[in-house]
């Protein structure tokens, strides 16, 4: 007879995290059936959607994202009946946690075993939510070696089982092979900027950027500057300020900017350093062995809020995980083109600072490679013997 595992994603890089998780598991156990919310890649190994997965996501903004709210909570309040009625032998909530912590608590009080798959940031943000966390889950995985302590000290099984960017990104990945894709001058020094990929994001850092581009330009008139965006909007809002600038200063005046549509992971590979905003970008630079500088603006009140919720002196995971400033970081005033492009070239023009920097993300890369998909595998099927 088949065992049944109740599994929710939400959104694209859960589908992910999910479909590489079932296959782990099917190689160990065939016999299981994947049932609840899945998206394209987790229903091709196999998992059965009883939802679209998009109905998770809320799109647009204000009055238009409150009505979107009523149908998820009926699609939750549903799966919920589902999984009361037909028991699953486990329930795996795939990030999503404002989705997921609600159902897995209420299928936590039925006496099903549930198990979360990556942590929320409480170590920087909410501590205040350990304990709803403690009422809706049995066991958190954790891709980061500092969150199992957090978690178990609160009375909640925690494993560690690495991050998936670190087995799928090569330890000393090749420079030049990346350039050569991009089709890039071969001496010129190359700076990456990624201003972040939503529309909101982009219209705080475009300016900043291409001012930034500016005054490195001065110094270092053949820097060229990568800036990869991955819709429409932000290509759009990023163009409009760069072509302002450009009929002010003049193209032959003008800092050397190549706008990609996409292309994120090649732009950070090829360049000599990183601008990027906090993120999981910052994460994916580090593993790539790019120096980096940290930036980031928001609107007032919500850097207010923010400013007095975070925890720790970082935001960047780097620095979070080296538990110093191995990079730097320049947030909301200090994120201003002076500032910024002093610490820019003050970076490049030192080896040392660029050598002491890539030696720290190879360990922590080290560190974060386990075998994420079956160290994952390994935890659940604990609950499945």
């Amino acid at each position: 007879m088949a065992i049944t595992v109740g599994i929710v994603a939400g959104e694209a890089s859960g589908d992910l995290l999910g479909s590489r998780l079932i296959r782990a598991l099917k190689k160990h156990r065939p016999d299981i059936e994947f049932v609840g919310i899945a998206g394209p890649k987790m229903i091709s190994e196999g998992a059965k959607s009883l939802y679209s997965m998009e109905k998770l996501s809320l799109h647009g903004y204000g009055f238009d994202v409150l009505k979107q709210i009523p149908a998820l909570l009926r699609i939750r309040k549903s799966l919920g009946d589902h999984f009361i009625a037909n028991p699953p032998q486990i329930f795996i909530g795939i990030d999503a946690p404002d989705f997921n912590f609600s159902l897995e608590k209420r299928l936590k009080k039925k006496g099903i075993k549930t198990i979360h798959y990556v942590s929320p940031s409480i170590w920087a943000w909410r501590k205040g939510r350990m304990g709803k966390i403690k009422r809706a889950v049995n066991h958190m995985l954790a891709l980061f070696p500092f969150e199992p302590a957090l978690y178990e000290d609160n009375g909640v099984k925690a494993t560690f089982v690495g991050h998936p960017l670190a087995d799928e990104i090569p330890l000393y990945p090749v420079v030049q092979e990346a350039r050569d894709l991009l089709k890039l001058p071969k001496s010129s020094l190359t700076i990456a900027m990624l201003p972040g990929s939503r529309v909101g994001e982009v219209k705080q850092l475009a300016e900043l950027y291409v001012e930034t581009a500016k005054k490195v330009s001065m110094v270092q008139p053949e820097a060229l500057f990568l800036v990869p965006l991955i819709t429409r909007e932000t290509r759009l809002i990023f163009e409009k300020v760069l072509y302002a600038s450009i009929n002010q200063a003049g193209e032959k005046h003008h800092p050397h900017f190549k706008i990609l549509f996409g292309h994120a992971h090649l732009a950070m590979q090829a360049s000599d350093l990183v601008v990027v905003a906090s993120g999981t970008a910052t994460l994916e630079a580090a593993l790539l062995k790019r120096p980096m500088v940290i930036t980031y603006r928001m609107p007032w009140f919500s850097w207010t809020i923010l400013k007095r919720m975070n925890y720790l002196p970082y935001v960047g995971l780097p620095n979070i995980l080296a538990k110093r400033f191995v990079v730097p970081e320049l947030l909301q005033d200090d994120a201003n083109p002076t500032k910024l492009a002093e610490t820019i070239l003050n970076i490049v023009n030192d080896k040392a600072i660029m050598d002491d920097i890539r030696i720290e993300f190879t360990g922590m890369h080290e560190m974060l490679r386990q075998n994420n998909e079956e160290k994952a595998a390994q935890a659940v099927l604990a609950y499945l013997t």
